[in-house]
């Protein structure tokens, strides 16, 4: 009997969700259906092809050399659909629709919320669905339309622009501190001497993080946590001392400042896109409102004024 060869595009988006599953339960799982329909389906393809797609071990489900092939099509076909869709969300011509952004939750609460809420205001055609994430998304697989974030080194594959400098410092709590008047008053060797907060381990490659392993023996650090939003939460708690960035420090009553601002600290506050969405009307919009607006608060972010206050937007 003749086998048929035939092949689906959806046969190929199986193979690959199989063997990211490691089996069919997952695979069944990740498509909504049940798993006896994709033990059928991979068997019907099986047998059209007249080849295995998959060993089965008890540990799970392994491609075969035809497998890994078919799994590697698939990958391109969505790579190639993801570019199409994102080429023609570049095309768009008036700022309308929605806009996916990524960014931290330091970011989004210290800063960005009330901007956000100027933009939907200033733009009402446009939609906001923002994405709380300390790492890096995928901005070429449109995980994100565009990014803001605090760093020095921002991917080659992305374009964008530096709107400001994020400075640091040492804080601690005024009621443990209250003949400080100015940073300097204390010196920093009696500092290390206290006990310290720090960043978490998954945030080692930090500057700041690198500084307080450097400085502070290991039996002062009393208290890590993988966000600057709980660094700062665990300050002002009186847990420790520890570096924080100014523009969320200065603003709070219970903070003071104890050390001047440590450029080595600094890190690039970037707003970033895919070259491929630089010319949306969305992406356009929305990068030129956000950079003007976080301008206004440049001095306050820099460490070297007060915050602006940002209008309610009018209802």
């Amino acid at each position: 009997m003749t086998r048929q060869q035939h092949l689906d595009w959806d046969d190929f988006r199986l193979v690959k969700i199989i063997a990211e599953a490691h089996g069919l339960a997952g695979a069944a799982e990740r498509l909504g259906v049940n798993h006896s329909t994709v033990f059928r389906r991979l068997g019907q393809m099986e047998d059209n092809l007249g080849v295995k797609l998959f060993e089965r071990h008890r540990t799970g489900y392994v491609l075969t050399p035809a497998g890994e092939e078919m799994s590697a099509l698939a990958e391109q076909m969505d790579e190639n659909v993801t570019t199409f869709t994102r080429k023609l969300a570049g095309q768009a011509v008036a700022p309308t629709g929605e806009l996916r952004v990524t960014t931290n939750d330091t970011l989004l609460v210290h800063l960005l919320t009330p901007i956000f809420a100027r933009f939907i205001t200033a733009c009402p055609e446009m939609r906001l669905d923002v994405v709380l994430a300390n790492q890096a998304l995928n901005l070429s697989k449109r995980d994100a339309d565009v990014a803001i974030r605090a760093t020095d080194d921002p991917p080659e594959t992305l374009v964008g622009r530096r709107v400001a400098t994020i400075a640091w410092a040492i804080y601690g709590r005024v009621a443990d501190f209250p003949a400080v008047r100015a940073p300097g008053d204390i010196s920093l060797a009696d500092l290390f001497d206290r006990h310290w907060v720090a960043l978490g381990d998954n945030l080692a490659t930090m500057k700041v993080s690198r500084f307080v392993r450097e400085h502070v023996t290991p039996e002062n650090v009393v208290y890590k946590v993988n966000t600057v939003l709980g660094l700062s939460e665990a300050v002002q708690a009186g847990t420790g001392i520890g570096p924080l960035p100014c523009f969320i420090a200065d603003t709070n009553p219970d903070l003071v400042r104890l050390s001047d601002i440590n450029p080595d600290f600094s890190a690039g506050l970037w707003l970033l896109t895919h070259p491929d969405l630089r010319q949306s009307a969305r992406v356009r919009a929305f990068m030129d409102f956000m950079a003007a607006e976080i301008a206004k608060q440049k001095k306050w972010i820099e460490g070297a004024g007060k915050k602006i206050p940002v209008l309610a937007p009018a209802v």
